[in-house]
C-alpha cells in the first residue's frame, strides 16, 4: 500500500517563480491479524496499543489501524470448470450462506475461474445482486487456478480498507501460465489473507494441497479440505466467523537494501496471534 505524501511550496512576492509540487511515497505494509484466547475464542474490541509488530525482528511503530468491526472487501473466486458439474449445486448454496453472513458496509465481488478468469459481479454492498451472479455460473473448461489467482489478488489490492480472497477448486492446475510457486510468491507479496478451499480431485494431489495451505498460512488466511460435499457448508461457515474477526495494521516500511523476505511477528500479550508471516519489499534502483 502506498500513502501519499505531498509537499508544496509557494512563492510570496509576485513575479517569482509559481508554485512548486513535489511528492514523495511512503510504504506501508499492511498486515490482517485474528486474536484468539488459549481457548480458541476469537478476541475482539482491543486497541492499536495492545499490539506489537516486528519486521525483521524490529519493533515497528502502527501508522493506521483498523478494528474488526471495519467493513471488509472480499472477492470470492470460484471453480467452474468441467469437473465442477456435480458439486457446484452445493458449493453455490453454500456461497449464498457465506454472502448472508456479510455486513451491510459489505463488499463482495465474485469471479470464475476455468481456462480463463472472468468477473461475474463487480465489488457491490447489494447482496443480491451477487447472489445472482453466483447461481449465474456453468461448469466448463479446464483449470488455470494460479493464473486466476494471481490477478484477482492484484485486483482487490487496489481497493482500501480491509480485504480477503476467498478461492474454492477441486481440481489440479491444469491450464495455467504461472506455477504455483509464482502464484503463491505475487499473493504473498500482495499481501491479502487468502482463504482456501480444497475438494475432489484438488485432494487427490498433496503437493496441490501442501500449495494452498502455504499460500493461505503465510498470507494469514486459512486453508481447508473437503472431504464429503456435506461439509461444504460448515466450511464456509466457519470461513465467515473467522473474516469477522479480523483487525488491520499497517507501518511504515523499514529502509531495505535487497528484495529478501523479511518475516514479519504481531503479538498480543496473553493472546495468540494468526497473522501474515512476512514480505519481500520493494527496492529502489536509482
Amino acid at each position: 500500500m502506498k500513502a501519499p505524501i505531498f509537499f508544496l511550496l509557494v512563492a510570496g512576492l509576485a513575479g517569482q517563480t509559481p508554485e512548486i509540487q513535489f511528492r514523495s511515497e511512503v510504504r506501508l505494509v499492511e498486515v490482517y491479524a485474528t486474536v484468539l484466547d488459549q481457548r480458541g475464542k476469537y478476541v475482539d474490541g482491543l486497541e492499536r496499543g495492545r499490539f506489537q509488530v516486528m519486521d525483521d525482528g524490529q519493533p515497528q511503530p502502527i501508522a493506521s489501524f483498523e478494528a474488526n468491526s471495519a467493513d471488509l472487501s472480499c472477492a470470492i473466486l470460484l471453480d467452474t470448470t468441467g469437473s465442477m458439474a456435480r458439486s457446484l449445486p452445493v458449493v453455490k448454496n453454500a456461497i449464498l450462506r457465506l454472502v448472508d453472513q456479510f455486513r451491510p458496509g459489505d463488499a463482495v465481488a465474485v469471479y470464475g475461474f476455468s481456462t480463463q478468469l472472468a468477473l461475474l459481479q463487480d465489488f457491490t454492498t447489494e447482496r443480491e445482486a451477487v447472489k445472482r451472479a453466483v447461481l449465474r455460473t456453468r461448469p466448463s473448461g479446464r483449470t488455470a487456478l494460479f493464473d486466476a489467482l494471481s490477478q484477482v489478488a492484484k485486483d482487490i489490492s487496489r481497493r482500501n480498507g480491509k480485504k480477503v480472497v476467498v478461492v474454492f477448486t477441486d481440481g489440479q492446475d491444469n491450464a495455467s501460465v504461472l506455477n504455483a510457486g509464482a502464484a503463491t510468491a505475487r499473493a504473498k507479496k500482495i499481501g491479502v489473507p487468502v482463504y482456501t478451499v480444497a475438494q475432489g480431485e484438488a485432494l487427490g494431489s498433496p503437493v496441490l494441497v501442501r500449495q494452498l495451505k502455504e499460500m493461505a498460512q503465510r498470507s494469514g488466511g486459512l486453508a481447508y479440505a473437503v472431504r464429503r460435499p456435506s461439509d461444504v457448508e460448515a466450511v464456509f461457515e466457519d470461513i465467515s466467523k473467522d473474516l469477522q474477526h479480523t483487525y488491520l495494521l499497517a507501518y511504515k516500511a523499514p529502509p531495505a537494501g535487497e528484495a529478501r523476505w523479511r518475516p514479519i511477528q504481531v503479538e498480543v500479550r496473553g493472546y495468540r496471534v494468526r497473522a501474515r508471516e512476512g514480505y519481500v519489499p520493494e527496492v529502489s534502483r536509482e
